[in-house]
This record gives C-alpha cells, sequence and structure tokens, in this order.
C-alpha cells in the first residue's frame, strides 16, 4: 500500500490518482515515479475503467523533482543521470501511452516536471490561479526527459519561448495556447472535471481507446495512400464490432447503448 499516492475508486469505471506529498509540494523522487508507473500500468489494464483522473493533494498540483532527490543526484556520474532519467522516461510513457482516456485536474501549481506530467494527459483542466513553469534552464538544467510531450501539449514557438526563458504562465495563458483544455474557478473545478468523466464514461469503452489511439497515431502524418487505407481498416474493425453493432442498432431504436 503506497502513501505517496493515493488511489481511489469513486465509481465502478472510473480511478481517481493523486500525488500525496504535500509537504512537499507533490514534488516526485525515485519511489513516486516507480509508483506511477505501476499504477498506470496497472489501472491502464483494468477492463472496467473508462477513465482516470490524476490529481494532487495539498496546495500543489507537482513542484518537479524532490529536493531531497535532486541533491542525490548532485553526486551521480553520467550512466548513474542516464538510469534515473531513463526510470521518469519510461514513467511519463507509460501514462502517456494509457490506453483509458487520463484527465488531469491542475488545481495548483505546476512546475517542471510537473508541467510533464500534465503534458502527458489526454484533457486538462486548470483552475484559475494555477502557474506553470518550465523552470530547468533556471538551474542550468533542461527539460529534456519531459520535452517531447510539452512540445506536442504546447506547441514549438510556446515551447521555444518558455524552454528557454523559464517563465511563468498563468492558467489562462495555458488555455489560449492549446495546453489546458479548460480554465474553471477553484470552487468549480472538481464539477467540471466530473463533467468531463461523466462525458467519457458514457462512450463506447472501445471506442473511446480506439480513438484516443488515432489522435496519436495520425498526428503530424502526411495524408497518403497508407494512411487513407489505415482510416479505412480502424472504422471497419469498429463497425463490425459487437460494441460498433450495438452503438448503431441502440441509436435507430432510440435506446441508451448496452454499455451505459
Amino acid at each position: 500500500m503506497t502513501t505517496t499516492l493515493d488511489i481511489r475508486r469513486p465509481s465502478p469505471h472510473v480511478a481517481e490518482v493523486w500525488l500525496n506529498r504535500p509537504e512537499v509540494r507533490n514534488a516526485f523522487n525515485d519511489g513516486v515515479i516507480a509508483e506511477l508507473t505501476a499504477a498506470f500500468a496497472e489501472l491502464g489494464a483494468d477492463p472496467t475503467l473508462r477513465a482516470i483522473v490524476l490529481g494532487g493533494h495539498g496546495k500543489a498540483f507537482c513542484a518537479g523533482a524532490d529536493l531531497s532527490w535532486m541533491r542525490a543526484m548532485a553526486g551521480y556520474g553520467w550512466e548513474e543521470n542516464r538510469a534515473d532519467a531513463a526510470r521518469l522516461a519510461e514513467m511519463l510513457w507509460t501514462i502517456w501511452s494509457c490506453p483509458l482516456p487520463v484527465v488531469g485536474r491542475i488545481h495548483g501549481d505546476c512546475y517542471a516536471g510537473g508541467v510533464g506530467l500534465a503534458a502527458v494527459c489526454d484533457v486538462l483542466v486548470a483552475a484559475e490561479g494555477v502557474h506553470f513553469c518550465l523552470s530547468e534552464a533556471r538551474l542550468g538544467l533542461l527539460p529534456a526527459t519531459i520535452g517531447p510531450y510539452v512540445v506536442r501539449a504546447l506547441g514549438e514557438q510556446a515551447s521555444r519561448r518558455y524552454f528557454l526563458s523559464a517563465e511563468r504562465f498563468g492558467a489562462a495563458r495555458a488555455a489560449a495556447l492549446g495546453f489546458a483544455h479548460e480554465v474553471a474557478p477553484a470552487e468549480l473545478l472538481d464539477a467540471r472535471v466530473a463533467e468531463i468523466v461523466a462525458a467519457l464514461v458514457a462512450n463506447g469503452p472501445a471506442a473511446v481507446k480506439a480513438c484516443k489511439q488515432l489522435v496519436k497515431d495520425v498526428a503530424g502524418r502526411p495524408i497518403d495512400a497508407a494512411l487513407r487505407d489505415d482510416s479505412a481498416r480502424r472504422i471497419a474493425d469498429i463497425r463490425a464490432s459487437s460494441e460498433g453493432r450495438e452503438g448503431v442498432q441502440s441509436f435507430l431504436d432510440k435506446r441508451e447503448p448496452g454499455w451505459r
């Protein structure tokens, strides 16, 4: 049983993963990284789940790396640093590649590696007053491990600015850049997250997973013959599936589908 993560099942089809180190602003260390990796691998394989919410207890969502962990890293050689970074990379990949939709609940400030955690979520809802900061350059470092995900979510031009300057930017700016999908007053944050989760759960479970994979697979690809054929195969697969048939038939019958 972990104490650095608080994992809950508020309903049969939803899991919540809460960072639970409020005393250090939910900063992560090697233990948290291992636990997040294991948690998302396990939850992603659970056939009863349809959505995961990622949040944090306390005032901050995530302050990035734990100071004690950073002190230890200061004495690492190149090989130790590479191995350490590889574990972080594996955690980010596990969350990003989770077949279930992941909703990020950003209630407080989000710095450095915390921005990476936000970036691997599929839907991001931030509270008004939240600040984001890619602060690595201030320490003479760079956001290399989180970089691929942040650049995808934030955009290349905005990443140039905020990677290089390490400036803070607010929730409204994050939404304007497309990094956050929505900004809500703090007192309405949970209600808005719940609405989004309810929308996800109402959809065909296999269709939601297929939609998530589709976006990843087609983003940035040229619309050539191979992609056109691939897209035709995907829709044929889902139309011929039991879920696809049930969804269409329930629509024609003017009734709720069996999964709802």
